[in-house]
């Protein structure tokens, strides 16, 4: 007998699409492929090909929060750090987030290399407090909470988004705050039987597309419905904060496709 799961496309990946994700890097053999070609090869296809790429054992988050911590432990605040908190900015570590955790190394580490780090990060995320201001704004502006960073799937997000439980009686509904330009990857809600999810935008302007069809824009209000086995992404417009809550829809064998991200050439398109 089949068993019914109900599914969100924030909480549930498939094991296909995590095998799939590899950390490409080619900092190695740029700088160093001439003068040292076999350390370029275990900078660029061991440490981050394969190591970088266990996101089964370690998320990319973790891996960030662990690399930064020992960088910084041991006095190192080079390019090699500012590369290290650009990463963990794009992997979901917030500015406040990362505050704290230099805070924390500080009183292991030492005040000296923390006042360093902090001199770094703050250049990392210095469009953030922007961002702080203008989301304390977005919130002002609708009746649901932003809630917290989306941090678990920041990877399959370009951009912050921002995930609040509404309820989880009957339906589950969670309210989705994406920043402008934020999108989701391509992705698929597979079902053998119902499945899928509806959303209503509440706040901002967003777009939601399938594929091989003109995008639809959100706004609030506007109740969008997505069958399972519908190749979609939605986000933000490019000049908006948005919000829209998603319906899980239940069904028999449900699962979760995370593809391809939506490219800054494809999102451009849309006016």
């Amino acid at each position: 007998m089949n068993r019914i799961i109900l599914i969100s496309i924030f909480t549930v990946l498939t094991f296909n699409s995590m095998a799939q994700e590899k950390t490409v890097q080619t900092a190695g053999r740029n700088q160093l492929g001439e003068f040292a070609p076999e350390f370029a090869h275990l900078n660029d296809d061991i440490l981050f090909g394969e190591v970088w790429s266990r996101n089964d054992l370690l998320s990319l988050r973790d891996r960030s929060l662990v690399t930064i911590t020992s960088l910084i432990s041991q006095g190192i605040t080079d390019s090699s750090l500012t590369y290290h908190l650009q990463e963990a900015k794009k992997n979901g570590i917030t500015r406040t987030e990362a505050a704290e955790i230099i805070t924390h190394i500080a009183f292991y580490a030492g005040w000296p290399k923390a006042w360093a780090a902090f001199r770094l990060a703050k250049d990392v995320w210095k469009d953030d407090i922007k961002s702080d201001d203008a989301k304390a704004a977005f919130q002002s502006e609708m009746i649901f909470p932003i809630g917290e960073p989306n941090t678990a799937y920041a990877k399959y997000f370009i951009g912050n988004s921002y995930l609040a439980s509404v309820s989880r009686e009957q339906v589950n509904i969670s309210n989705v705050t994406f920043e402008p330009r934020c999108r989701n990857n391509w992705h698929i809600h597979k079902a053998t039987k119902g499945g899928g999810q509806m959303l209503i935008g509440v706040a901002g302007r967003g777009w939601y597309q399938e594929e091989g069809k003109p995008a639809i824009e959100i706004l609030p209000g506007t109740v969008i419905h997505i069958p399972a086995g519908v190749k979609h992404w939605h986000g933000a417009a490019a000049d908006s904060w948005f919000a829209h809550l998603a319906f899980e829809v239940s069904g028999e064998n449900t699962s979760n496709e995370w593809l391809e991200p939506v490219t800054d050439e494809e999102y451009d398109k849309l006016k």
